[in-house]
């Protein structure tokens, strides 16, 4: 039975961010993960916002790890090569009850170390935003934006290109405790391995493990994960924000990130407008409260609700400009007749020592991430002697043998684009229009994937399938090219994993020949 000396549960913003934390210390680690692929669920529906933390009360987590994070965003993300920016934010109010609140988020923001804060005028809101609507706001100049899904794989690529084990489609189904029958905790885990047609595959049978340490990270399901040990701890509320994307035409049209005065039993901030690194503007979330933890739809509801809000904070928005919807859940220890936030619980357990407890981390986690991975890695420390791993490997480390390609080429002037083309052919063969996404990047992204590949783990690495079409004229080239250069069939080709298979079979057999003279370049397929 394989011992690791820390397991860490999730593989989310969080966990990837603990586990890059831990990489250069010579512990072994292991990252159990019941997606496909790491920041799967929160970690890629959300606003991707560096908060400058006002919202949180002082002395709480959210404000201790919100502020220490942003300060360490920018740095991390130069590192990583990570799309970055500071773009400020405004958090409007439209009365004179709501311009009160602005005081005291201000002094809020002043008790939390916020630097720079100013309340101004309609006139100053209108130099940094016109056409905008309200009557005072609080502006925020180190609120920024990020990439949350590239973030997450990021800091997954540091973690694993260091040593830092990782098992996808592999749900935690048990955990014992050290005892007197074992000085380690033990867990069981199931492995979903199907690669095709749900219906005849059956997941792997249970495979046990033993870990020194194990760091809860699990996001919606922690309290589930506590739970296994015999602590108590509260109940995860699911709750769904629901977004609309506005078209990419738009993107000079807003400045920085507009946020209403949030209300006082709200789960969320409020409706706002917010810049993306992609160029695309975002309209939500909402906050909904939810049965199922895992229940992403949208509504018809819900997104009227947007559009409307979406109007009253920029007025010049166009029915046309709306391009998509999608939705994130966030899990909330607040329960639904008390709203609003409570604070995140990050603890060594004191009744089962060696098991790190971390829920309730839903906004500002993507912010407080660094932060409270230097927090974790501390606590670890309390528990096991803390190496220094020799040649540790930092910036966008090779994957497979694969480098990072540091420049995307739709953001190449006309010259670089044409270097690129005549070093790879693969450059001019365009796959995505929306997004100007080449074969190449296609083929870069799909060889450095060290789980199961999927069409998701493809998305989020390129932008492929995240245009205007969506998706409409791009997926059945890259289907294409998953058969034709990685030898996936399209039967065995998913989403986001077991169970998302997109194809059940051929409308017409495969040509005999074309099938036997397929390319066996890039990387094989393999169970």
């Amino acid at each position: 039975m394989a011992l690791h000396d820390v397991v860490i549960v999730g593989a989310g913003v969080i966990g990837c961010s603990i586990a890059a934390a831990l990489a250069g210390t010579g512990l072994s680690i292991l990252v159990l993960e019941k997606e496909a692929d790491a920041g799967f669920c929160t970690s890629s529906s959300n606003s991707g916002v560096v908060h400058s933390g006002i919202h949180y009360a002082s002395g709480s987590n959210r404000a201790r790890f919100n502020v220490a994070g942003n300060q360490l965003m920018e740095p991390l993300c130069r590192e990583l090569q990570v799309p970055f920016k500071r773009t400020g934010k405004l958090t409007v109010a439209w009365n004179v009850q709501q311009a009160a609140k602005l005081i005291k988020l201000y002094e809020q923001g002043l008790a939390n170390g916020v630097p720079d804060m100013q309340i101004i005028d309609r006139d100053a809101m209108e130099t940094l935003q016109p056409g905008i609507s309200g009557i005072k706001a609080l502006y925020t100049p180190t609120t920024g934006i990020v990439s949350p899904y590239e973030l997450t794989i990021a800091l997954a690529e540091r973690a694993y290109a260091n040593g830092v084990e990782f098992s996808f489609c592999s749900r935690l189904s048990k955990i014992k405790p050290p005892g007197s029958s074992s000085p380690h905790f033990r867990l069981v885990v199931e492995k979903d391995e199907r690669t095709a047609n749900s219906s005849t595959y059956r997941p792997a049978a249970n495979s046990q493990l033993q870990a020194r340490v194990v760091i809860n990270a699990a996001g919606l399901g922690s309290a589930e994960v506590a739970r296994m040990t015999g602590i108590e701890t509260p109940d995860i509320f699911p709750c769904r924000g629901e977004y609309y994307i506005l078209d990419k035409r738009l993107k000079d049209s807003l400045n920085l990130l507009i946020y209403p005065v949030p209300g006082a039993h709200s789960g969320g901030l409020g409706i706002h407008l917010t810049n993306t690194t992609e160029g695309v503007i975002l309209i939500g979330p909402s906050n909904e409260y939810i049965k199922d933890s895992e229940d992403t739809a949208t509504t018809a509801e819900i997104l009227q609700a947007l559009r409307n809000e979406g109007h009253r904070l920029l007025p010049s928005l166009d029915t046309n400009d709306f391009i998509r919807s999608f939705s994130g859940i966030r899990p909330k220890l607040a329960p639904p007749d008390e709203g609003g936030f409570r604070d995140f619980i990050i603890e060594s357990s004191p009744e089962v020592p060696g098991f790190i407890h971390l829920t309730g981390i839903e906004s500002p986690g993507l912010t407080a991430s660094p932060a409270i991975a230097e927090h974790v890695k501390e606590m670890v420390g309390q528990l096991l002697p803390l190496g220094k791993r020799n040649n540790i490997i930092t910036g966008r480390p090779p994957i497979n043998g694969t480098p990072f390609l540091s420049t995307r080429f739709a953001n190449a002037g006309l010259e670089e684009k044409a270097e690129m083309t005549a070093r790879d052919p693969d450059y001019g063969s365009i796959v995505c229009r929306c997004e100007t996404v080449p074969l190449a990047e296609i083929k870069n992204a799909v060889l450095r994937i060290f789980g199961p590949i999927t069409l998701a783990g493809i998305k989020y690495r390129t932008r492929a399938m995240m245009g205007r079409c969506q998706s409409g004229f791009c997926l059945q080239r890259i289907s294409e090219i998953l058969e034709e250069h990685f030898n996936i069939p399209a039967e065995q080709q998913t989403l986001k994993g077991p169970g998302t298979e997109l194809f059940t079979g051929r409308l017409r057999p495969l040509d005999p020949d074309k099938a036997a003279n397929l390319p066996q370049t890039g990387r094989e397929y393999s169970e």
